[in-house]
């Protein structure tokens, strides 16, 4: 299972504290999902046990910027994550097979409806349930992010749309193991395992993509190589 974070400077805690705390907590390895962070990948890499992921979140003010942005990280980066937020850029993402997750997209004003959840399984596009706001507001705040993330879940689950889960963590103390999380989801709606495949599947996005950039790559089911003739 991965999850996926905010480094210093996007975040509190440098990549490499992060690394540590998610391996104690039993995961396999964090995305970096830098919007102004630059971590030393190849370095850290050779000291850390946990896998590091290579991952930007776009944040655009509208869909023309974020295409342009799309089209400049989507060679370079191993995910590309686009924050939603407004109707106009949710739509934008969840139409674009080169974006792997939709980010926050309740945040502010925006929404989310049958029609996006349609478009985003159609594309492929992951949806992303950031526990974070449940875990760290109170109050009014928190039934309404609790509200929000119901409301998500069920448009998601009814058009099997695919998603991932995270807590949203800008520090490594506001990392949760994924029993935590497991539990959290339940007062969600989600079942254990819904949460568990959740965190699994940014695992599975890195391995897919890191896959599509290797040389052998051409296609979904075909690679490069050598195949001996019959005489």
């Amino acid at each position: 299972m991965y999850e996926a974070v905010y480094a210093h400077p996007d975040g509190e805690s440098t990549a490499s504290r992060f690394a540590r705390a998610a391996d104690r907590y039993g995961y396999d390895g964090i995305v970096i999902r830098a919007v102004d962070a630059h971590p030393e990948y190849d370095r850290l890499r050779d000291h850390l046990e946990t896998d590091l992921v290579d991952a930007v979140e776009i944040q655009a003010k509208d869909p023309e910027h974020a295409s342009g942005a799309v089209g400049n990280y989507r060679p370079q980066r191993e995910l590309v994550i686009l924050r939603g937020g407004t109707n106009a850029l949710n739509r934008f993402a969840v139409e674009q097979s080169r974006v792997d997750v939709l980010s926050q997209p309740m945040r502010e004003n925006g929404d989310f409806n049958h029609v996006l959840a349609k478009a985003a399984r159609d594309h492929g596009v992951r949806v992303e349930f950031d526990f974070g706001p449940v875990l760290r507001s109170e109050g009014g705040t928190r039934v309404q992010a609790l509200s929000n993330l119901r409301k998500l879940r069920e448009l998601v689950m009814y058009y099997d749309a695919p998603y991932v889960v995270s807590a949203g963590a800008r520090s490594h103390l506001q990392l949760r193991t994924p029993r935590e999380l497991a539990a959290l989801g339940e007062v969600i709606g989600f079942d254990r395992e819904q949460v568990m495949d959740g965190l699994r599947e940014w695992g599975r996005l890195t391995a897919r993509n890191r896959e599509r950039a290797s040389e052998s790559f051409i296609a979904p089911g075909v690679k490069r190589g050598q195949y001996e003739e019959d005489d």
